[in-house]
Protein backbone atom coordinates (compact mmCIF):
# COMPACT_ATOMS: atom_id res chain seq x y z
CA UNK A 1 0.00 0.00 0.00
CA UNK A 2 1.17 3.13 -1.23
CA UNK A 3 2.21 6.14 1.42
CA UNK A 4 -0.24 8.36 -0.21
CA UNK A 5 -3.13 5.40 0.77
CA UNK A 6 -2.03 5.38 3.96
CA UNK A 7 -2.03 9.42 4.84
CA UNK A 8 -5.70 9.99 3.51
CA UNK A 9 -6.53 6.99 5.33
CA UNK A 10 -5.24 8.10 8.76
CA UNK A 11 -6.30 11.67 7.61
CA UNK A 12 -10.20 11.25 9.33
CA UNK A 13 -9.24 10.81 12.64
CA UNK A 14 -9.07 13.83 15.31
CA UNK A 15 -7.27 14.69 18.29
CA UNK A 16 -3.33 14.06 17.25
CA UNK A 17 -1.00 15.65 14.92
CA UNK A 18 -1.07 14.15 11.69
CA UNK A 19 2.45 13.05 11.52
CA UNK A 20 1.43 10.44 14.81
CA UNK A 21 -1.65 9.28 12.55
CA UNK A 22 -0.10 8.47 9.87
CA UNK A 23 3.01 7.02 11.83
CA UNK A 24 0.40 4.86 13.99
CA UNK A 25 -1.28 4.16 10.19
CA UNK A 26 2.06 2.78 8.41
CA UNK A 27 2.70 0.24 11.91
CA UNK A 28 -0.68 -0.61 11.82
CA UNK A 29 -1.01 -1.25 8.12
CA UNK A 30 2.82 -3.17 8.52
CA UNK A 31 1.70 -5.19 11.24
CA UNK A 32 -1.54 -6.60 9.31
CA UNK A 33 0.21 -7.75 6.24
CA UNK A 34 1.95 -10.58 8.74
CA UNK A 35 -0.93 -11.13 11.24
CA UNK A 36 -3.83 -12.95 10.01
CA UNK A 37 -5.85 -14.69 12.70
CA UNK A 38 -7.09 -18.61 11.56
CA UNK A 39 -9.42 -21.03 12.88
CA UNK A 40 -6.47 -22.80 14.83
CA UNK A 41 -4.81 -19.27 15.72
CA UNK A 42 -7.21 -16.42 16.12
CA UNK A 43 -6.21 -12.76 15.85
CA UNK A 44 -6.45 -10.71 19.13
CA UNK A 45 -6.97 -7.28 18.52
CA UNK A 46 -6.06 -3.94 20.38
CA UNK A 47 -7.44 -0.77 20.17
CA UNK A 48 -6.53 1.76 22.35
CA UNK A 49 -8.07 5.26 23.07
CA UNK A 50 -6.69 7.70 25.23
CA UNK A 51 -9.52 6.65 27.63
CA UNK A 52 -10.31 3.07 26.89
CA UNK A 53 -8.93 -0.36 26.42
CA UNK A 54 -11.09 -2.42 23.66
CA UNK A 55 -10.07 -5.84 23.15
CA UNK A 56 -11.96 -8.93 20.39
CA UNK A 57 -10.41 -12.41 19.39
CA UNK A 58 -11.50 -12.38 15.63
CA UNK A 59 -11.47 -15.25 13.64
CA UNK A 60 -10.10 -13.95 10.02
CA UNK A 61 -11.12 -16.73 8.00
CA UNK A 62 -14.67 -16.56 8.86
CA UNK A 63 -15.55 -13.39 9.72
CA UNK A 64 -16.56 -13.38 13.25
CA UNK A 65 -15.78 -12.30 17.03
CA UNK A 66 -14.98 -14.99 18.82
CA UNK A 67 -14.97 -13.38 22.28
CA UNK A 68 -14.42 -9.99 23.25
CA UNK A 69 -13.82 -7.06 26.73
CA UNK A 70 -13.09 -3.52 27.14
CA UNK A 71 -12.55 -1.48 29.83
CA UNK A 72 -15.92 0.62 29.16
CA UNK A 73 -17.82 -1.56 30.71
CA UNK A 74 -15.31 -0.77 34.21
CA UNK A 75 -15.81 1.18 37.04
CA UNK A 76 -13.74 4.31 36.80
CA UNK A 77 -12.68 3.16 40.95
CA UNK A 78 -10.89 0.43 39.52
CA UNK A 79 -8.07 1.25 39.80
CA UNK A 80 -5.58 3.53 36.74
CA UNK A 81 -5.46 2.89 33.17
CA UNK A 82 -2.82 -0.42 33.59
CA UNK A 83 -5.00 -2.16 36.61
CA UNK A 84 -7.73 -1.70 34.11
CA UNK A 85 -5.97 -3.15 31.28
CA UNK A 86 -4.66 -6.11 33.61
CA UNK A 87 -8.26 -6.32 34.40
CA UNK A 88 -9.47 -6.84 30.87
CA UNK A 89 -6.56 -9.02 30.31
CA UNK A 90 -7.99 -11.66 32.76
CA UNK A 91 -11.34 -11.12 31.96
CA UNK A 92 -10.47 -11.74 27.53
CA UNK A 93 -8.08 -14.65 29.00
CA UNK A 94 -11.29 -16.58 30.95
CA UNK A 95 -13.52 -15.40 27.58
CA UNK A 96 -11.54 -16.78 25.09
CA UNK A 97 -11.16 -19.84 26.77
CA UNK A 98 -15.14 -20.42 27.14
CA UNK A 99 -15.04 -20.38 23.30
CA UNK A 100 -12.13 -23.15 22.84
CA UNK A 101 -9.51 -20.65 22.60
CA UNK A 102 -6.21 -21.09 23.87
CA UNK A 103 -3.71 -19.82 21.40
CA UNK A 104 -3.89 -16.31 19.65
CA UNK A 105 -1.67 -14.03 17.20
CA UNK A 106 -1.14 -10.82 18.86
CA UNK A 107 -2.29 -7.57 17.13
CA UNK A 108 -1.21 -4.41 18.78
CA UNK A 109 -2.64 -2.37 16.44
CA UNK A 110 -0.07 -0.43 15.71
CA UNK A 111 0.58 1.11 19.36
CA UNK A 112 3.51 0.69 21.08
CA UNK A 113 3.92 -2.37 23.30
CA UNK A 114 4.15 -0.52 26.46
CA UNK A 115 2.60 0.82 29.08
CA UNK A 116 -1.09 -0.46 28.91
CA UNK A 117 -0.81 -2.90 25.91
CA UNK A 118 2.15 -4.30 27.59
CA UNK A 119 0.26 -4.49 31.16
CA UNK A 120 -2.43 -6.26 29.52
CA UNK A 121 -0.79 -8.25 27.24
CA UNK A 122 1.25 -9.90 30.84
CA UNK A 123 -2.03 -10.25 32.07
CA UNK A 124 -3.55 -12.30 29.45
CA UNK A 125 -0.51 -14.75 29.37
CA UNK A 126 -0.58 -15.09 33.30
CA UNK A 127 -4.23 -15.83 32.77
CA UNK A 128 -3.63 -18.99 30.23
CA UNK A 129 -3.46 -17.36 26.56
CA UNK A 130 -0.37 -18.22 24.47
CA UNK A 131 0.72 -15.71 21.87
Amino acid sequence: MGASIIVKRARRSAGISAGRRTGKARRHFRLRKKVVGTAARPRLVVNRSSRHLFVQVVDDSKGITLASASTFKLDASSGDKTAQAKQIGAQLAEAAKAAGVTQVVFDRGGATYTGRIAAFADAAREAGLEF
